[in-house]
């Protein structure tokens, strides 16, 4: 085997040969071979769906695998399909949803798993522990971190550094392969360099890493080669740099990628439909909209900005001041319900903490919004809700479109569209979309796009809420930008494009040199 830049690899960490997984009658792996050198990055990518989280669960001992699978670490066999055999040869893993213990401060977290490692006579000794999380947290760039703060009030990417900084450190046996799975799905594009810095420098002490992550451009930024999956099978492996992104796009769909740009949808008619005035809330001191039938409005911000509270706090999610009204009807605050009885829908950025039931069937999860619908008599007209869930779920090209399907069998893109289905099968007056496609694969976002263009074309007032600028410059007619909790500055017409959402976000004059 041969390191990117062509010369020999001293050893494989990594080998997985004939990697099957069914679940009844679906293969989400099939036949999966990948080789993965130690002191390598390796970026899997592929839409959701195509097996990146099976493959993974396999590995971390979750899923059993099909019979016939080979996998070894460092030469030696993995027993795949066990808990803990993974960790036992080496295999570490941060996850999504980071598996911190939001009560315990970052020492403990640290502690998670492999125990204290400084003991005395069955004492621990905690200024020892103290120092040692301060010191593996300062390696990786946050000197400063107070580690015996609860980690549920860190910041996000201070979150995620404890995960890394827990998956590498001391364990029985050395850390050979670090798997990140999507680990900037939550990280402003600032705090995600620092990351990439970080598993540079794990890889360059030998470590294999494997990175799985929806966004192409941290493909190219951090990963030395690249595997590509597609509906269970591998596609390709080779060196990053032999690609671009319209070919790792290709790959990854089978296709070559639409060029459609979408509509930069304009107020339909003079009606406002959605009017905010004196709005604050965490991190939110002074925000006022007015949102007009078929039009689509933008939010950015960095993290801090107040971007984060904007969709919650008009929806009623939590608590706010100043005044919500659709069509003129005043919303209280806090009261969701009133929000909801006036025609306002919102797809939450956290999925599965605020809109997703994961243990539901896919019908439960469109209808929960409306369950009277197929209600005659106090009965539920099961074939009638059965049809009309079937419908929604073909017409956003949900797989599997099943409406018994259980909910957390679904890939995020999926998951997400279905989210999407429960309110467009409302018909609100006006639907807030927060982080939309995050998390969610090319295709996925590229469909979901496509939705709201159709909600809009239809007069729908749609609010974006977003960290990605490209997403915000390809949906809206205009941008609110957000900096210290107050709008700074609006984009539209000339002056909206990504590099501009960028740089208006970060308070550059690149935005005010577009104008």
């Amino acid at each position: 085997m041969t390191t990117p830049d062509g010369g020999e690899r001293l050893n494989t960490a990594l080998s997985i040969r004939n990697l099957s997984k069914t679940f009844g009658g679906t293969r989400a792996l099939d036949d999966v071979d990948l080789d993965l050198g130690a002191g390598e990055i390796r970026a899997v990518v592929g839409q959701n769906g195509c097996g990146k989280s099976t493959l993974i669960k396999v590995l971390a001992g979750f899923y059993d695998p099909d019979p016939g699978a080979m996998v070894t670490v460092d030469g030696e066999p993995l027993n795949v399909g066990h808990p803990g055999a993974g960790e036992e040869a080496g295999i570490r893993f941060v996850h999504q949803d980071l598996g911190l213990v939001a009560t315990l401060d970052t020492v403990d977290n640290l502690a998670l798993g492999r125990g204290y490692e400084n003991m005395s006579h069955g004492r621990i000794l905690w200024r020892a522990e103290v120092e040692e999380a301060r010191k593996a947290l300062a390696d990786f760039g946050y000197p400063h971190l107070d580690v015996r703060k609860p980690v549920g009030l860190l910041s996000i990417s201070e979150r995620t550094a404890v995960a890394v900084a827990r998956a590498v450190s001391t364990h029985k046996v050395a850390t050979r392969i670090l798997v990140l799975d999507e680990p900037t799905a939550n990280l402003p594009a600032s705090e995600a360099k620092r990351l990439f810095d970080l598993v540079r420098r794990i890889r360059d002490g030998g470590i294999a890493v494997l990175f799985v992550s929806h966004h192409i451009d941290e493909v190219f930024a951090v990963s030395d080669t690249v595997t590509v999956l597609r509906d269970g099978k591998h596609i390709h492996t080779g060196p990053t740099k032999d690609l671009d992104e319209d070919s790792l796009v290709e790959l990854m769909i089978g296709r070559a990628l639409a060029t459609d740009h979408g509509v930069k949808h304009a107020p339909a008619r003079d009606d406002v439909v959605l009017a905010v005035r004196d709005l604050a809330a965490p991190a939110l001191t002074q925000f006022d909209l007015d949102l007009h039938g078929g039009e689509v409005v933008g939010v950015a911000g960095i993290t801090g900005s107040g971007r984060e509270s904007v969709a919650m706090a008009i929806f009623g999610g939590i608590d706010r001041s100043g005044t919500v009204r659709v069509d003129g009807r005043e919303i209280p605050h806090q009261r969701p319900d009133k929000a909801m009885g006036a025609g306002m829908g919102l797809v939450p950025a956290e999925r599965h903490a605020n809109a997703a039931l994961v243990g539901h069937s896919l019908s439960d999860n469109i209808t929960v919004t409306d369950p009277g619908r197929s209600f005659v008599r106090g009965l539920i007209r099961r074939r009638e809700e059965r049809a009309d869930v079937e419908s929604w779920l073909t017409r956003l090209h949900v797989k599997p479109t099943t409406p018994h399907t259980k909910m957390a069998t679904l890939s995020g893109g999926n998951q997400q569209k279905v989210v999407i289905a429960r309110w467009l099968r409302m018909e609100p007056k006006v639907l807030i979309l927060d982080e939309p496609t995050q998390g969610v694969d090319i295709g996925a976002k590229t469909e979901i796009q496509r939705l709201v263009d159709e909600a809009a074309t239809q007069g729908m007032a749609i609010l974006v809420v977003s960290s990605d600028s490209g997403e915000l410059a390809r949906l809206c007619s205009r941008v609110l930008v957000l900096r210290g909790g107050e709008i700074a500055d609006e984009l539209s017409g000339d002056r909206l494009h990504t590099d501009a959402v960028t740089a208006a976000t970060l308070g550059s004059g690149r935005a005010a040199a577009s104008a």
